[in-house]
């Protein structure tokens, strides 16, 4: 019956967020999917956490558009999520609710689908929320190389701020919504493996995510294979499988990973 509510809910939400605009059919397929199972075995806890980070992100990525004007020629994709950012957001989350299923009295599972989101909640709020720094950023490999806003790999005080907003934001509905034996080292693992997570996405956006290049615009830009004006990108760094989805889809599973040795040592 719980996995029949979840369905329902899930089903519910992604056609929304569908007629929102958040999401195109793509990624409301993959949002009910996603949301049945972390609905359906999770419960309402779970659901609260993920619908905390969906309806954060779509927010933040909504608002202060003026100061956001220029920046979508960058990233390689829109506001309107479809079905690689939904899995690359949620599919570590997704699988850890599926654990809570064959493991249902341990606390590893929860911890570890609270870092998962907390790490890209933590990542989003990071992109959304650092165009506001009034100074540009710099990289994360040597924090001396100036860049444009938008940049992969580019962080920034305000960013980084942001990051561990986010981050703990998640923290704290994990340690307040779920019984676990310690709710302050719950916080603490969750908002540390978050904000870690996200700074792990920023370091793989400054050394091997794929970048392109537009030759019209002699613009840096992760769209392929076309640019915003319509020019064919080319490649000139980083491992081309390696799109922002799989950052994103890295930045939760490396959240996870911190979390889980937060609980080994």
């Amino acid at each position: 019956m719980q996995l029949l509510l979840g369905f329902i809910l899930a089903i519910i939400i992604a056609f929304l967020a569908y007629k929102a605009r958040s999401l195109n059919k793509s990624g409301a397929l993959a949002a009910a999917f996603t949301g049945t199972v972390i609905f359906g075995i999770g419960g309402w806890a779970w659901a609260i956490l993920l619908l905390t980070f969906f309806i954060t992100s779509s927010a933040l990525s909504r608002a202060f558009k003026k100061r956001k004007q220029g920046l979508d020629e960058k990233f390689s994709k829109g506001h309107e999520r479809d079905a690689g950012q939904a899995f690359g957001n949620g599919g570590i989350a997704t699988l850890f609710a599926a654990l809570h299923f064959f493991f249902p009295n341990e606390i590893w599972p929860w911890l570890g689908f609270a870092a998962a989101l907390a790490a890209v909640n933590a990542d989003t709020w990071a992109t959304e929320l650092g165009v506001l720094n009034p100074h540009p950023p710099r990289m994360i490999t040597n924090l001396k190389k100036v860049v444009e806003k938008g940049t992969s790999g580019g962080i920034s005080l305000i960013g980084t701020l942001a990051s561990l907003t986010g981050s703990a934001l998640i923290g704290i509905l994990a340690a307040s919504l779920y019984p676990t034996p310690a709710p302050v080292s719950t916080f603490i693992i969750v908002t540390v493996a978050g904000l870690a997570g996200s700074l792990f996405d920023s370091l793989l956006g400054g050394t091997v995510q794929a970048m392109y290049y537009c030759p019209t615009d002699k613009k840096e830009t992760e769209k392929h294979p076309l640019h915003t004006c319509g020019t064919e990108t080319v490649h000139i760094r980083g491992w081309e499988w390696l799109d922002n989805d799989w950052v994103n889809f890295s930045c939760g599973a490396f959240g996870t990973l911190v979390a889980m040795l937060f609980i080994l040592f």
